[in-house]
C-alpha cells in the first residue's frame, strides 16, 4: 500500500495535485487504516495516471470524469469535441497575440489598420505629430460610431490626398496649431477648405453620416479647441455661407452651380485644421 507521497511519485504528479483530485472527486480518497493513515492501492495509481494523462493532453478537469467512464466510441467523440474547442481557443489566443503586437506598435489601440496606414501617410507628408494625434483621436471616435463604413471612408481620404489642394492643406499642418487667429495663412486654409467642400458637394458626395448631433458637436469642439486658427477658419467659412465643420449644415447657393437642400453633409471624415 502506498502513502500519498508515493502515489504522487508513481504517477508523476505532485502531492498537491493528488489532494486537489481528491477534493473535486476525480480520485476517491481512501478510508484511514487502523493506524490512522490513508493508503492507496495499485488501482489508485492507474486511475491517477489516466487522470494526469488526460489533463496533460488539455482535457478540462470538468470533462475528465466523463471520459474516464466512457466507452470507446463515446471517448473518441468526447476527445474530438475537446480538440475542436482547443482549436478555437488557439485561434482566439493567436488573434489576441496579433492584437497585442499591433498595440505594441503604438497606434493600433481602437484603430483599424486602414486608419493607421492613413496616419502614416500623413506623416510622410510632413504633418507634425501633434496634429497626427488630433486626427488619431477623432478617427478613434469615428471608427467606434461607424465601424462598417470606416474602411470606405479612409479609401476616400486616400483619394483626396491625390488632390493638390489637399496636399497643400496638409503642408500647412507643420505648425498650424500654434498660429494666432490673425495669421494670414488662416485665410488661405479657409480658401482651400472651401474649394474642397465645393468639389465634394458638386460631385454628389453627400448623404447621411450616421452620427447624431451630439457626436458631431463633440468632433467640432475638439477641432475648434485645438488651435486659435481653427475657430477663425470656421468664422471665415461661416461668413461665406458655409455652416458646420464635421457636417455641412448649410450650403451657400451663390457659391455653387446649384442650391442643395439644407442638412446635406459630406461623407464622414475626421475634423480638418
Amino acid at each position: 500500500m502506498l502513502t500519498i507521497s508515493q502515489l504522487a511519485a508513481y504517477a508523476g504528479v505532485t502531492v498537491r495535485a493528488v489532494r486537489h483530485y481528491h477534493q473535486i472527486g476525480l480520485l476517491p480518497e481512501p478510508e484511514r487504516d487502523r493506524s490512522g493513515y490513508r493508503t492507496h492501492d495499485a488501482a489508485a495509481v492507474v486511475r491517477l495516471i489516466r487522470i494526469h494523462t488526460l489533463a496533460a493532453a488539455g482535457v478540462p478537469l470538468a470533462r475528465v470524469q466523463e471520459l474516464l467512464g466512457a466507452g470507446p466510441e463515446e471517448f473518441a467523440d468526447g476527445v474530438q469535441e475537446i480538440d475542436q474547442n482547443l482549436r478555437a481557443e488557439v485561434r482566439r489566443l493567436q488573434d489576441t497575440r496579433r492584437r497585442l503586437a499591433r498595440l505594441a506598435a503604438g497606434e493600433h489601440l481602437a484603430l483599424p489598420q486602414s486608419v493607421v496606414d492613413y496616419l502614416d501617410r500623413l506623416r510622410g507628408l510632413g504633418v507634425e505629430e501633434r496634429y497626427i494625434e488630433l486626427e488619431r483621436d477623432a478617427w478613434i471616435m469615428i471608427a467606434a460610431q461607424v465601424p462598417h463604413l470606416i474602411d470606405a471612408v479612409i479609401a476616400k481620404k486616400h483619394e483626396q490626398l491625390d488632390d493638390p489642394d489637399m496636399v497643400r492643406l496638409y503642408s500647412f499642418l507643420r505648425g498650424a496649431l500654434d498660429w494666432p487667429a490673425d495669421d494670414p495663412r488662416v485665410i488661405e486654409i479657409a480658401d482651400i477648405l472651401e474649394r474642397l467642400r465645393m468639389r465634394a458637394v458638386e460631385a454628389g458626395e453627400v448623404g447621411a453620416d450616421g452620427f447624431d448631433d451630439q457626436f458631431v458637436g463633440l468632433l467640432d469642439s475638439a477641432m475648434v479647441e485645438s488651435s486659435p486658427g481653427a475657430e477663425r477658419v470656421l468664422a471665415i467659412l461661416a461668413e461665406r455661407g458655409w455652416r458646420g465643420w464635421t457636417r455641412i449644415e448649410r450650403v451657400p447657393a451663390d457659391r455653387l452651380n446649384a442650391e442643395l437642400p439644407p442638412g446635406l453633409s459630406p461623407r464622414p471624415q475626421a475634423p480638418g485644421p
